[in-house]
């Protein structure tokens, strides 16, 4: 890896971050309606606020700026690490995502480790035994986990493990009991889709010569599947696990309202209805964020699975 690659990568980054955050603010100044209007209604109970005091709202938030300055001034405590101030309860936006954002990494943690303990046996058994019940098995489980729809499957098992059942709380966070069900929601969906990539790598690469040459030589089946194949069949699947990051992160916004769950999702969609902009643009700034530094990950992530490829144009 070179030291030329890294930076054009860090380059990368920055433009893309750049074009997220123009793009974000850009949607949210031209989504129709009056922040200052909604908040002070809600603050006031329902109450229609007075233009006076719509008007001082607008004026104290700058929201009577030209997108121009409201962007560089936002832009400016981005830099700085300030994301300004909720409209609504004027707590600092990087508190409020400090806050959020431990439930929403266990979250995404557990499901990946659900997705990932199903998916990689499942798809590994499937094409070993090609055909066979177990591949039948495990095709139907894919199928059915993929069309799902993660807030189908969460009432469904509020319904029957919290409600019928009585073993897991209904909604909240806390213990390890809040997080099984909302990880089975959204590891199912992730699990689908790896189990079926698992499957197709692994029927390519135990097709390969070098495979077939090692079963030539005598070794044991095991050793051959393990050993010898699933180390390059890993190329893809860690490819779609670091883009399932993204699914991670929008299946949360559903998981964590179904829950009740305090997480970055819960926070950006009551954000959304409340029009508290600030917090708006900072969790999808973060989101962003997150999506750039998973795909380096991915990429360095290659080299170490397969040498044979190029990073920076220097073998590696």
């Amino acid at each position: 890896m070179s030291g030329q690659y890294l930076l054009r990568r860090l380059l990368t980054m920055v433009v893309v971050l750049f074009a997220v955050s123009v793009l974000t603010y850009g949607l949210i100044f031209i989504t129709p309606g009056d922040p200052a209007r909604t908040i002070l209604t809600q603050q006031m109970g329902g109450q229609t606020p007075s233009h006076e005091a719509v008007a001082q709202f607008r004026t104290a938030k700058g929201l009577d700026d030209s997108f121009p300055i409201q962007y560089a001034r936002w832009m400016g405590g981005v830099v700085r690490g300030d994301l300004g101030q909720s409209y609504y309860s004027n707590g600092a936006v990087t508190t409020m995502i400090a806050q959020r954002l431990p439930n929403t990494i266990v979250l995404a943690v557990a499901s990946m480790l659900v997705a990932v303990t199903i998916a990689v046996p499942a798809g590994i058994a499937s094409a070993v035994e090609p055909g066979s019940h177990t591949d039948y098995a495990a095709q139907f489980g894919a199928l059915v986990g993929v069309s799902m729809p993660n807030f189908w499957l969460g009432y469904l098992l509020i319904i029957v493990c919290s409600l019928r059942l009585d073993v897991f709380p209904v909604a909240g966070a806390g213990g390890l009991e809040h997080l099984v069900l909302p990880a089975l929601t959204l590891g199912s969906g992730m699990a689908a889709v790896i189990t079926r990539l698992v499957r197709t790598a692994m029927l390519n690469v135990l097709d390969a010569d070098y495979v077939r040459m090692a079963r030539s030589k005598g070794l044991r089946e095991r050793i051959v599947v393990y050993k010898h194949a699933l180390r390059n069949a890993l190329v893809p699947v860690v490819t779609i696990i670091g883009l399932q990051l993204s699914y991670v992160l929008n299946g949360a916004v559903v998981v964590e309202v179904v829950f009740q769950r305090p997480g970055l999702g819960t926070l950006l969609v009551d954000a959304i209805f409340a029009r508290d902009y600030p917090i708006v643009q900072g969790v999808t700034l973060l989101i962003g964020v997150i999506f750039v530094l998973t795909n380096v990950v991915v990429d360095l992530t290659y080299s170490r699975l397969d040498p044979r490829i190029d990073l920076g144009g220097e073998p590696t």
